[in-house]
């Protein structure tokens, strides 16, 4: 398959270079120092038992100097998503698809708006990893895996080329029988991870572990789970717990990318995460009182990195 990268942070860079060193046409679009760095000496991952491998990589700034491709894998952060959609377009053929792979459950929608509908897929993975330096990626923890399907669950030719394609490379690929449910379940995961984590500054292992806030990661999974069930999505009976066990055996110092972000003073994903739970759950009529304190409680932090004030 020909894939397009756009986007080379912590999950786009791991998977483009799985994909590319399993001899897929692979190219990454990127820009600045992140450009020079995989021109100049290639992309390299570091893996969780601390070896590192370096791979030469094609790699453009214009998307339009690339041409049609089969899909696009869209790894930018859930904020510039719509931005990302019209910068592809050059990229998009008749049957091209777009893989977004953000935290958030808006993504994909968002996509569809721009480019249409048939040129979307549903995606998330489930991956610890980051950008430590332009053209370097670290693989900090967790199996990788990625899941994704057409937004209607057709079985259809493409999403198995690229099933195969992941699963060539040595990554656990899935289609989901509802890409809905795995996308919430995902966000059941995340939301509570990440909202929790930044509002303590904490890791994995102290957040589950210390009883408060592990009463806190259940009571905003709980919050997350019931958002769901008030939109209809049908996750199952277990999926707290199942969160649970996900976050339990994270690394001990694991920490989710808006936590990373807010801790470091860049823009993040806060509003499409823990606001996108306190808004959704405005929309259905639940009561959110943790994911909207926690979204309050970081609002002055990410309006102070968008530039909107000061302190």
């Amino acid at each position: 398959m020909r894939i397009a990268i756009f986007g080379v942070g912590g999950v786009g860079g791991y998977f483009g270079w799985r994909l590319a060193q399993a001899g897929e046409d692979v190219v990454f679009l990127a820009r600045g120092e992140n450009l020079k760095a995989l021109k100049t000496n290639g992309l390299k991952v570091d893996t969780p038992d601390g070896n590192s491998a370096v791979l030469s990589v094609k790699a453009e700034e214009d998307p339009a100097q690339v041409g049609e491709v089969d899909a696009v894998i869209l790894g930018v952060k859930a904020w510039q998503v719509a931005e990302a959609a019209q910068a592809i377009r050059p990229m998009i053929g008749p049957d091209t698809f777009v893989l977004p792979l953000q935290n958030g459950v808006d993504a994909a929608s968002d996509v569809a708006e721009i480019l249409g509908p048939e040129h979307v897929f549903g995606g998330l993975c489930y991956i610890v990893a980051l950008k430590i330096a332009p053209g370097h990626i670290r693989h900090a923890g967790m199996e990788p895996q990625i899941i994704f399907g057409e937004l209607d669950n057709s079985m259809t030719g493409r999403a198995e080329r690229l099933r195969t394609a992941f699963s060539n490379a040595g990554v656990k690929a899935k289609i989901p029988p509802d890409i809905r449910v795995a996308m919430w379940q995902k966000f059941l995961f995340i939301a509570t991870l990440s909202g929790v984590a930044a509002v303590t500054r904490a890791p994995a292992g102290i957040v589950r572990s210390v009883p408060e806030t592990r009463r806190m990661l259940e009571g905003v999974a709980k919050e997350v789970a019931a958002v769901a069930k008030g939109l209809s999505v049908n996750l199952n009976p277990d999926a707290v717990a199942l969160t649970m066990t996900l976050i339990d055996r994270l690394p001990a110092d694991g920490t989710a990318s808006m936590q990373r972000d807010i801790m470091e003073g860049r823009p993040s994903e806060l509003a499409s995460q823990s606001d996108a739970v306190a808004r959704l759950g405005m929309e259905t009529g639940v009561p959110t009182p943790l994911n909207t304190f926690i979204y309050s409680a970081l609002r002055p932090l990410e309006m102070r990195a968008r530039g909107e004030i000061e302190f």
